[in-house]
């Protein structure tokens, strides 16, 4: 047996990944790595990926952003294997477990950091706690009734005032994510940039922002009936003081992931939100340059 050890996370309330498991298992003890198996939804230690080789996460979106907090506390690469119905952030399919796996195996990939954010919430000018995320940090209010009262602020100078059910900071990661649902636009995942995007504001500016990734972006609360909280990926939460302040930058601390093919975005993008591209006429890689077109499809 090696000295190389694969975690892999799953959530176990999906009854039929246990085959899936068994497979993997088999295929790594063949190979003499060790497999460590954790679960997404039972309280995993912090520090379960420290000294393996690469996170293994069985599972959606959810399953992969728990998986992402194991890596990145051990600094260790994250890839998923899609058992949800979207799963965005995975990067093959059930179907395809023994190609990816032999892919781990033999080290047949690249590893792509990518940019999270790093929280900060005042009282004053006191810090009252810090957080992280990879997808975005959204402040909401806590008792879902009423509008928050809320400024932002990038570079510290002020943007806008406005009621709101809350506001969004994403990473171009998180773009596809709550932002895309709250109406923000898709960001290449090698771009590096800060995007803002309120949710049902009142206001007659409340667009989506797109900020450099060297931008401090604020958001104060205002007004003594606001109780605001910050949500961290929707899986962790910080408290807001009352009329507290959020700081967020871009994080010290990326999550490295796993990039099996060389497959472009675009096309990702195609295949999970199953975008209409009948009719396209691109040119074929590999032309001799001449321009000719023809018709064609995108794969997954």
């Amino acid at each position: 047996m090696s000295d190389r050890t694969f975690l892999v996370v799953v959530h176990t309330l999906r009854h039929d990944v246990d085959r899936t498991v068994d497979d993997i298992r088999r295929r790594l003890d063949a190979a003499g790595v060790r497999m460590k198996l954790e679960s997404d939804v039972q309280e995993a230690a912090d520090d379960a990926a420290v000294g393996c080789e690469v996170v293994v996460v069985l599972g959606g979106d959810g399953g992969f952003l728990r998986g992402a907090e194991l890596a990145r506390r051990a600094d260790v690469p994250i890839i998923g294997i899609n058992l949800g119905h979207v799963g965005f952030l995975a990067e093959s399919e059930l179907d395809t477990v023994p190609e990816t796996i032999d892919d781990l195996l033999h080290r047949r990939y690249t590893v792509h950091p990518r940019m999270t954010l790093d929280i900060a919430i005042h009282d004053g000018d006191e810090l009252v706690t810090q957080g992280w995320a990879l997808n975005e940090v959204s402040v909401e209010n806590r008792s879902r009734q009423g509008l928050l009262e809320l400024v932002t602020e990038v570079d510290g100078r002020p943007v806008s005032r406005f009621a709101c059910d809350g506001l969004l900071v994403a990473t171009p990661t998180g773009s596809t994510a709550y932002a895309f649902s709250a109406g923000g636009p898709v960001m290449w995942p090698d771009l590096e940039a800060l995007l803002i995007v309120p949710s049902n504001a009142h206001a007659l500016f409340a667009r989506p922002m797109v900020t450099s990734p060297r931008s401090t972006v604020a958001v104060e609360v205002e007004g003594s009936r606001s109780e605001a909280i910050a949500f961290c990926d929707g899986r962790r939460t910080l408290e807001i003081p009352e009329r507290g302040r959020i700081e967020i930058r871009r994080g010290a601390e990326p999550v490295r992931f796993i990039k099996l093919g060389a497959g472009p975005f675009t096309d990702r993008l195609v295949t999970k939100f199953q975008l209409p591209i009948s009719g396209w006429r691109g040119r074929r890689e590999g032309t001799d340059g001449t321009g000719r077109r023809h018709d064609a499809g995108i794969g997954g």
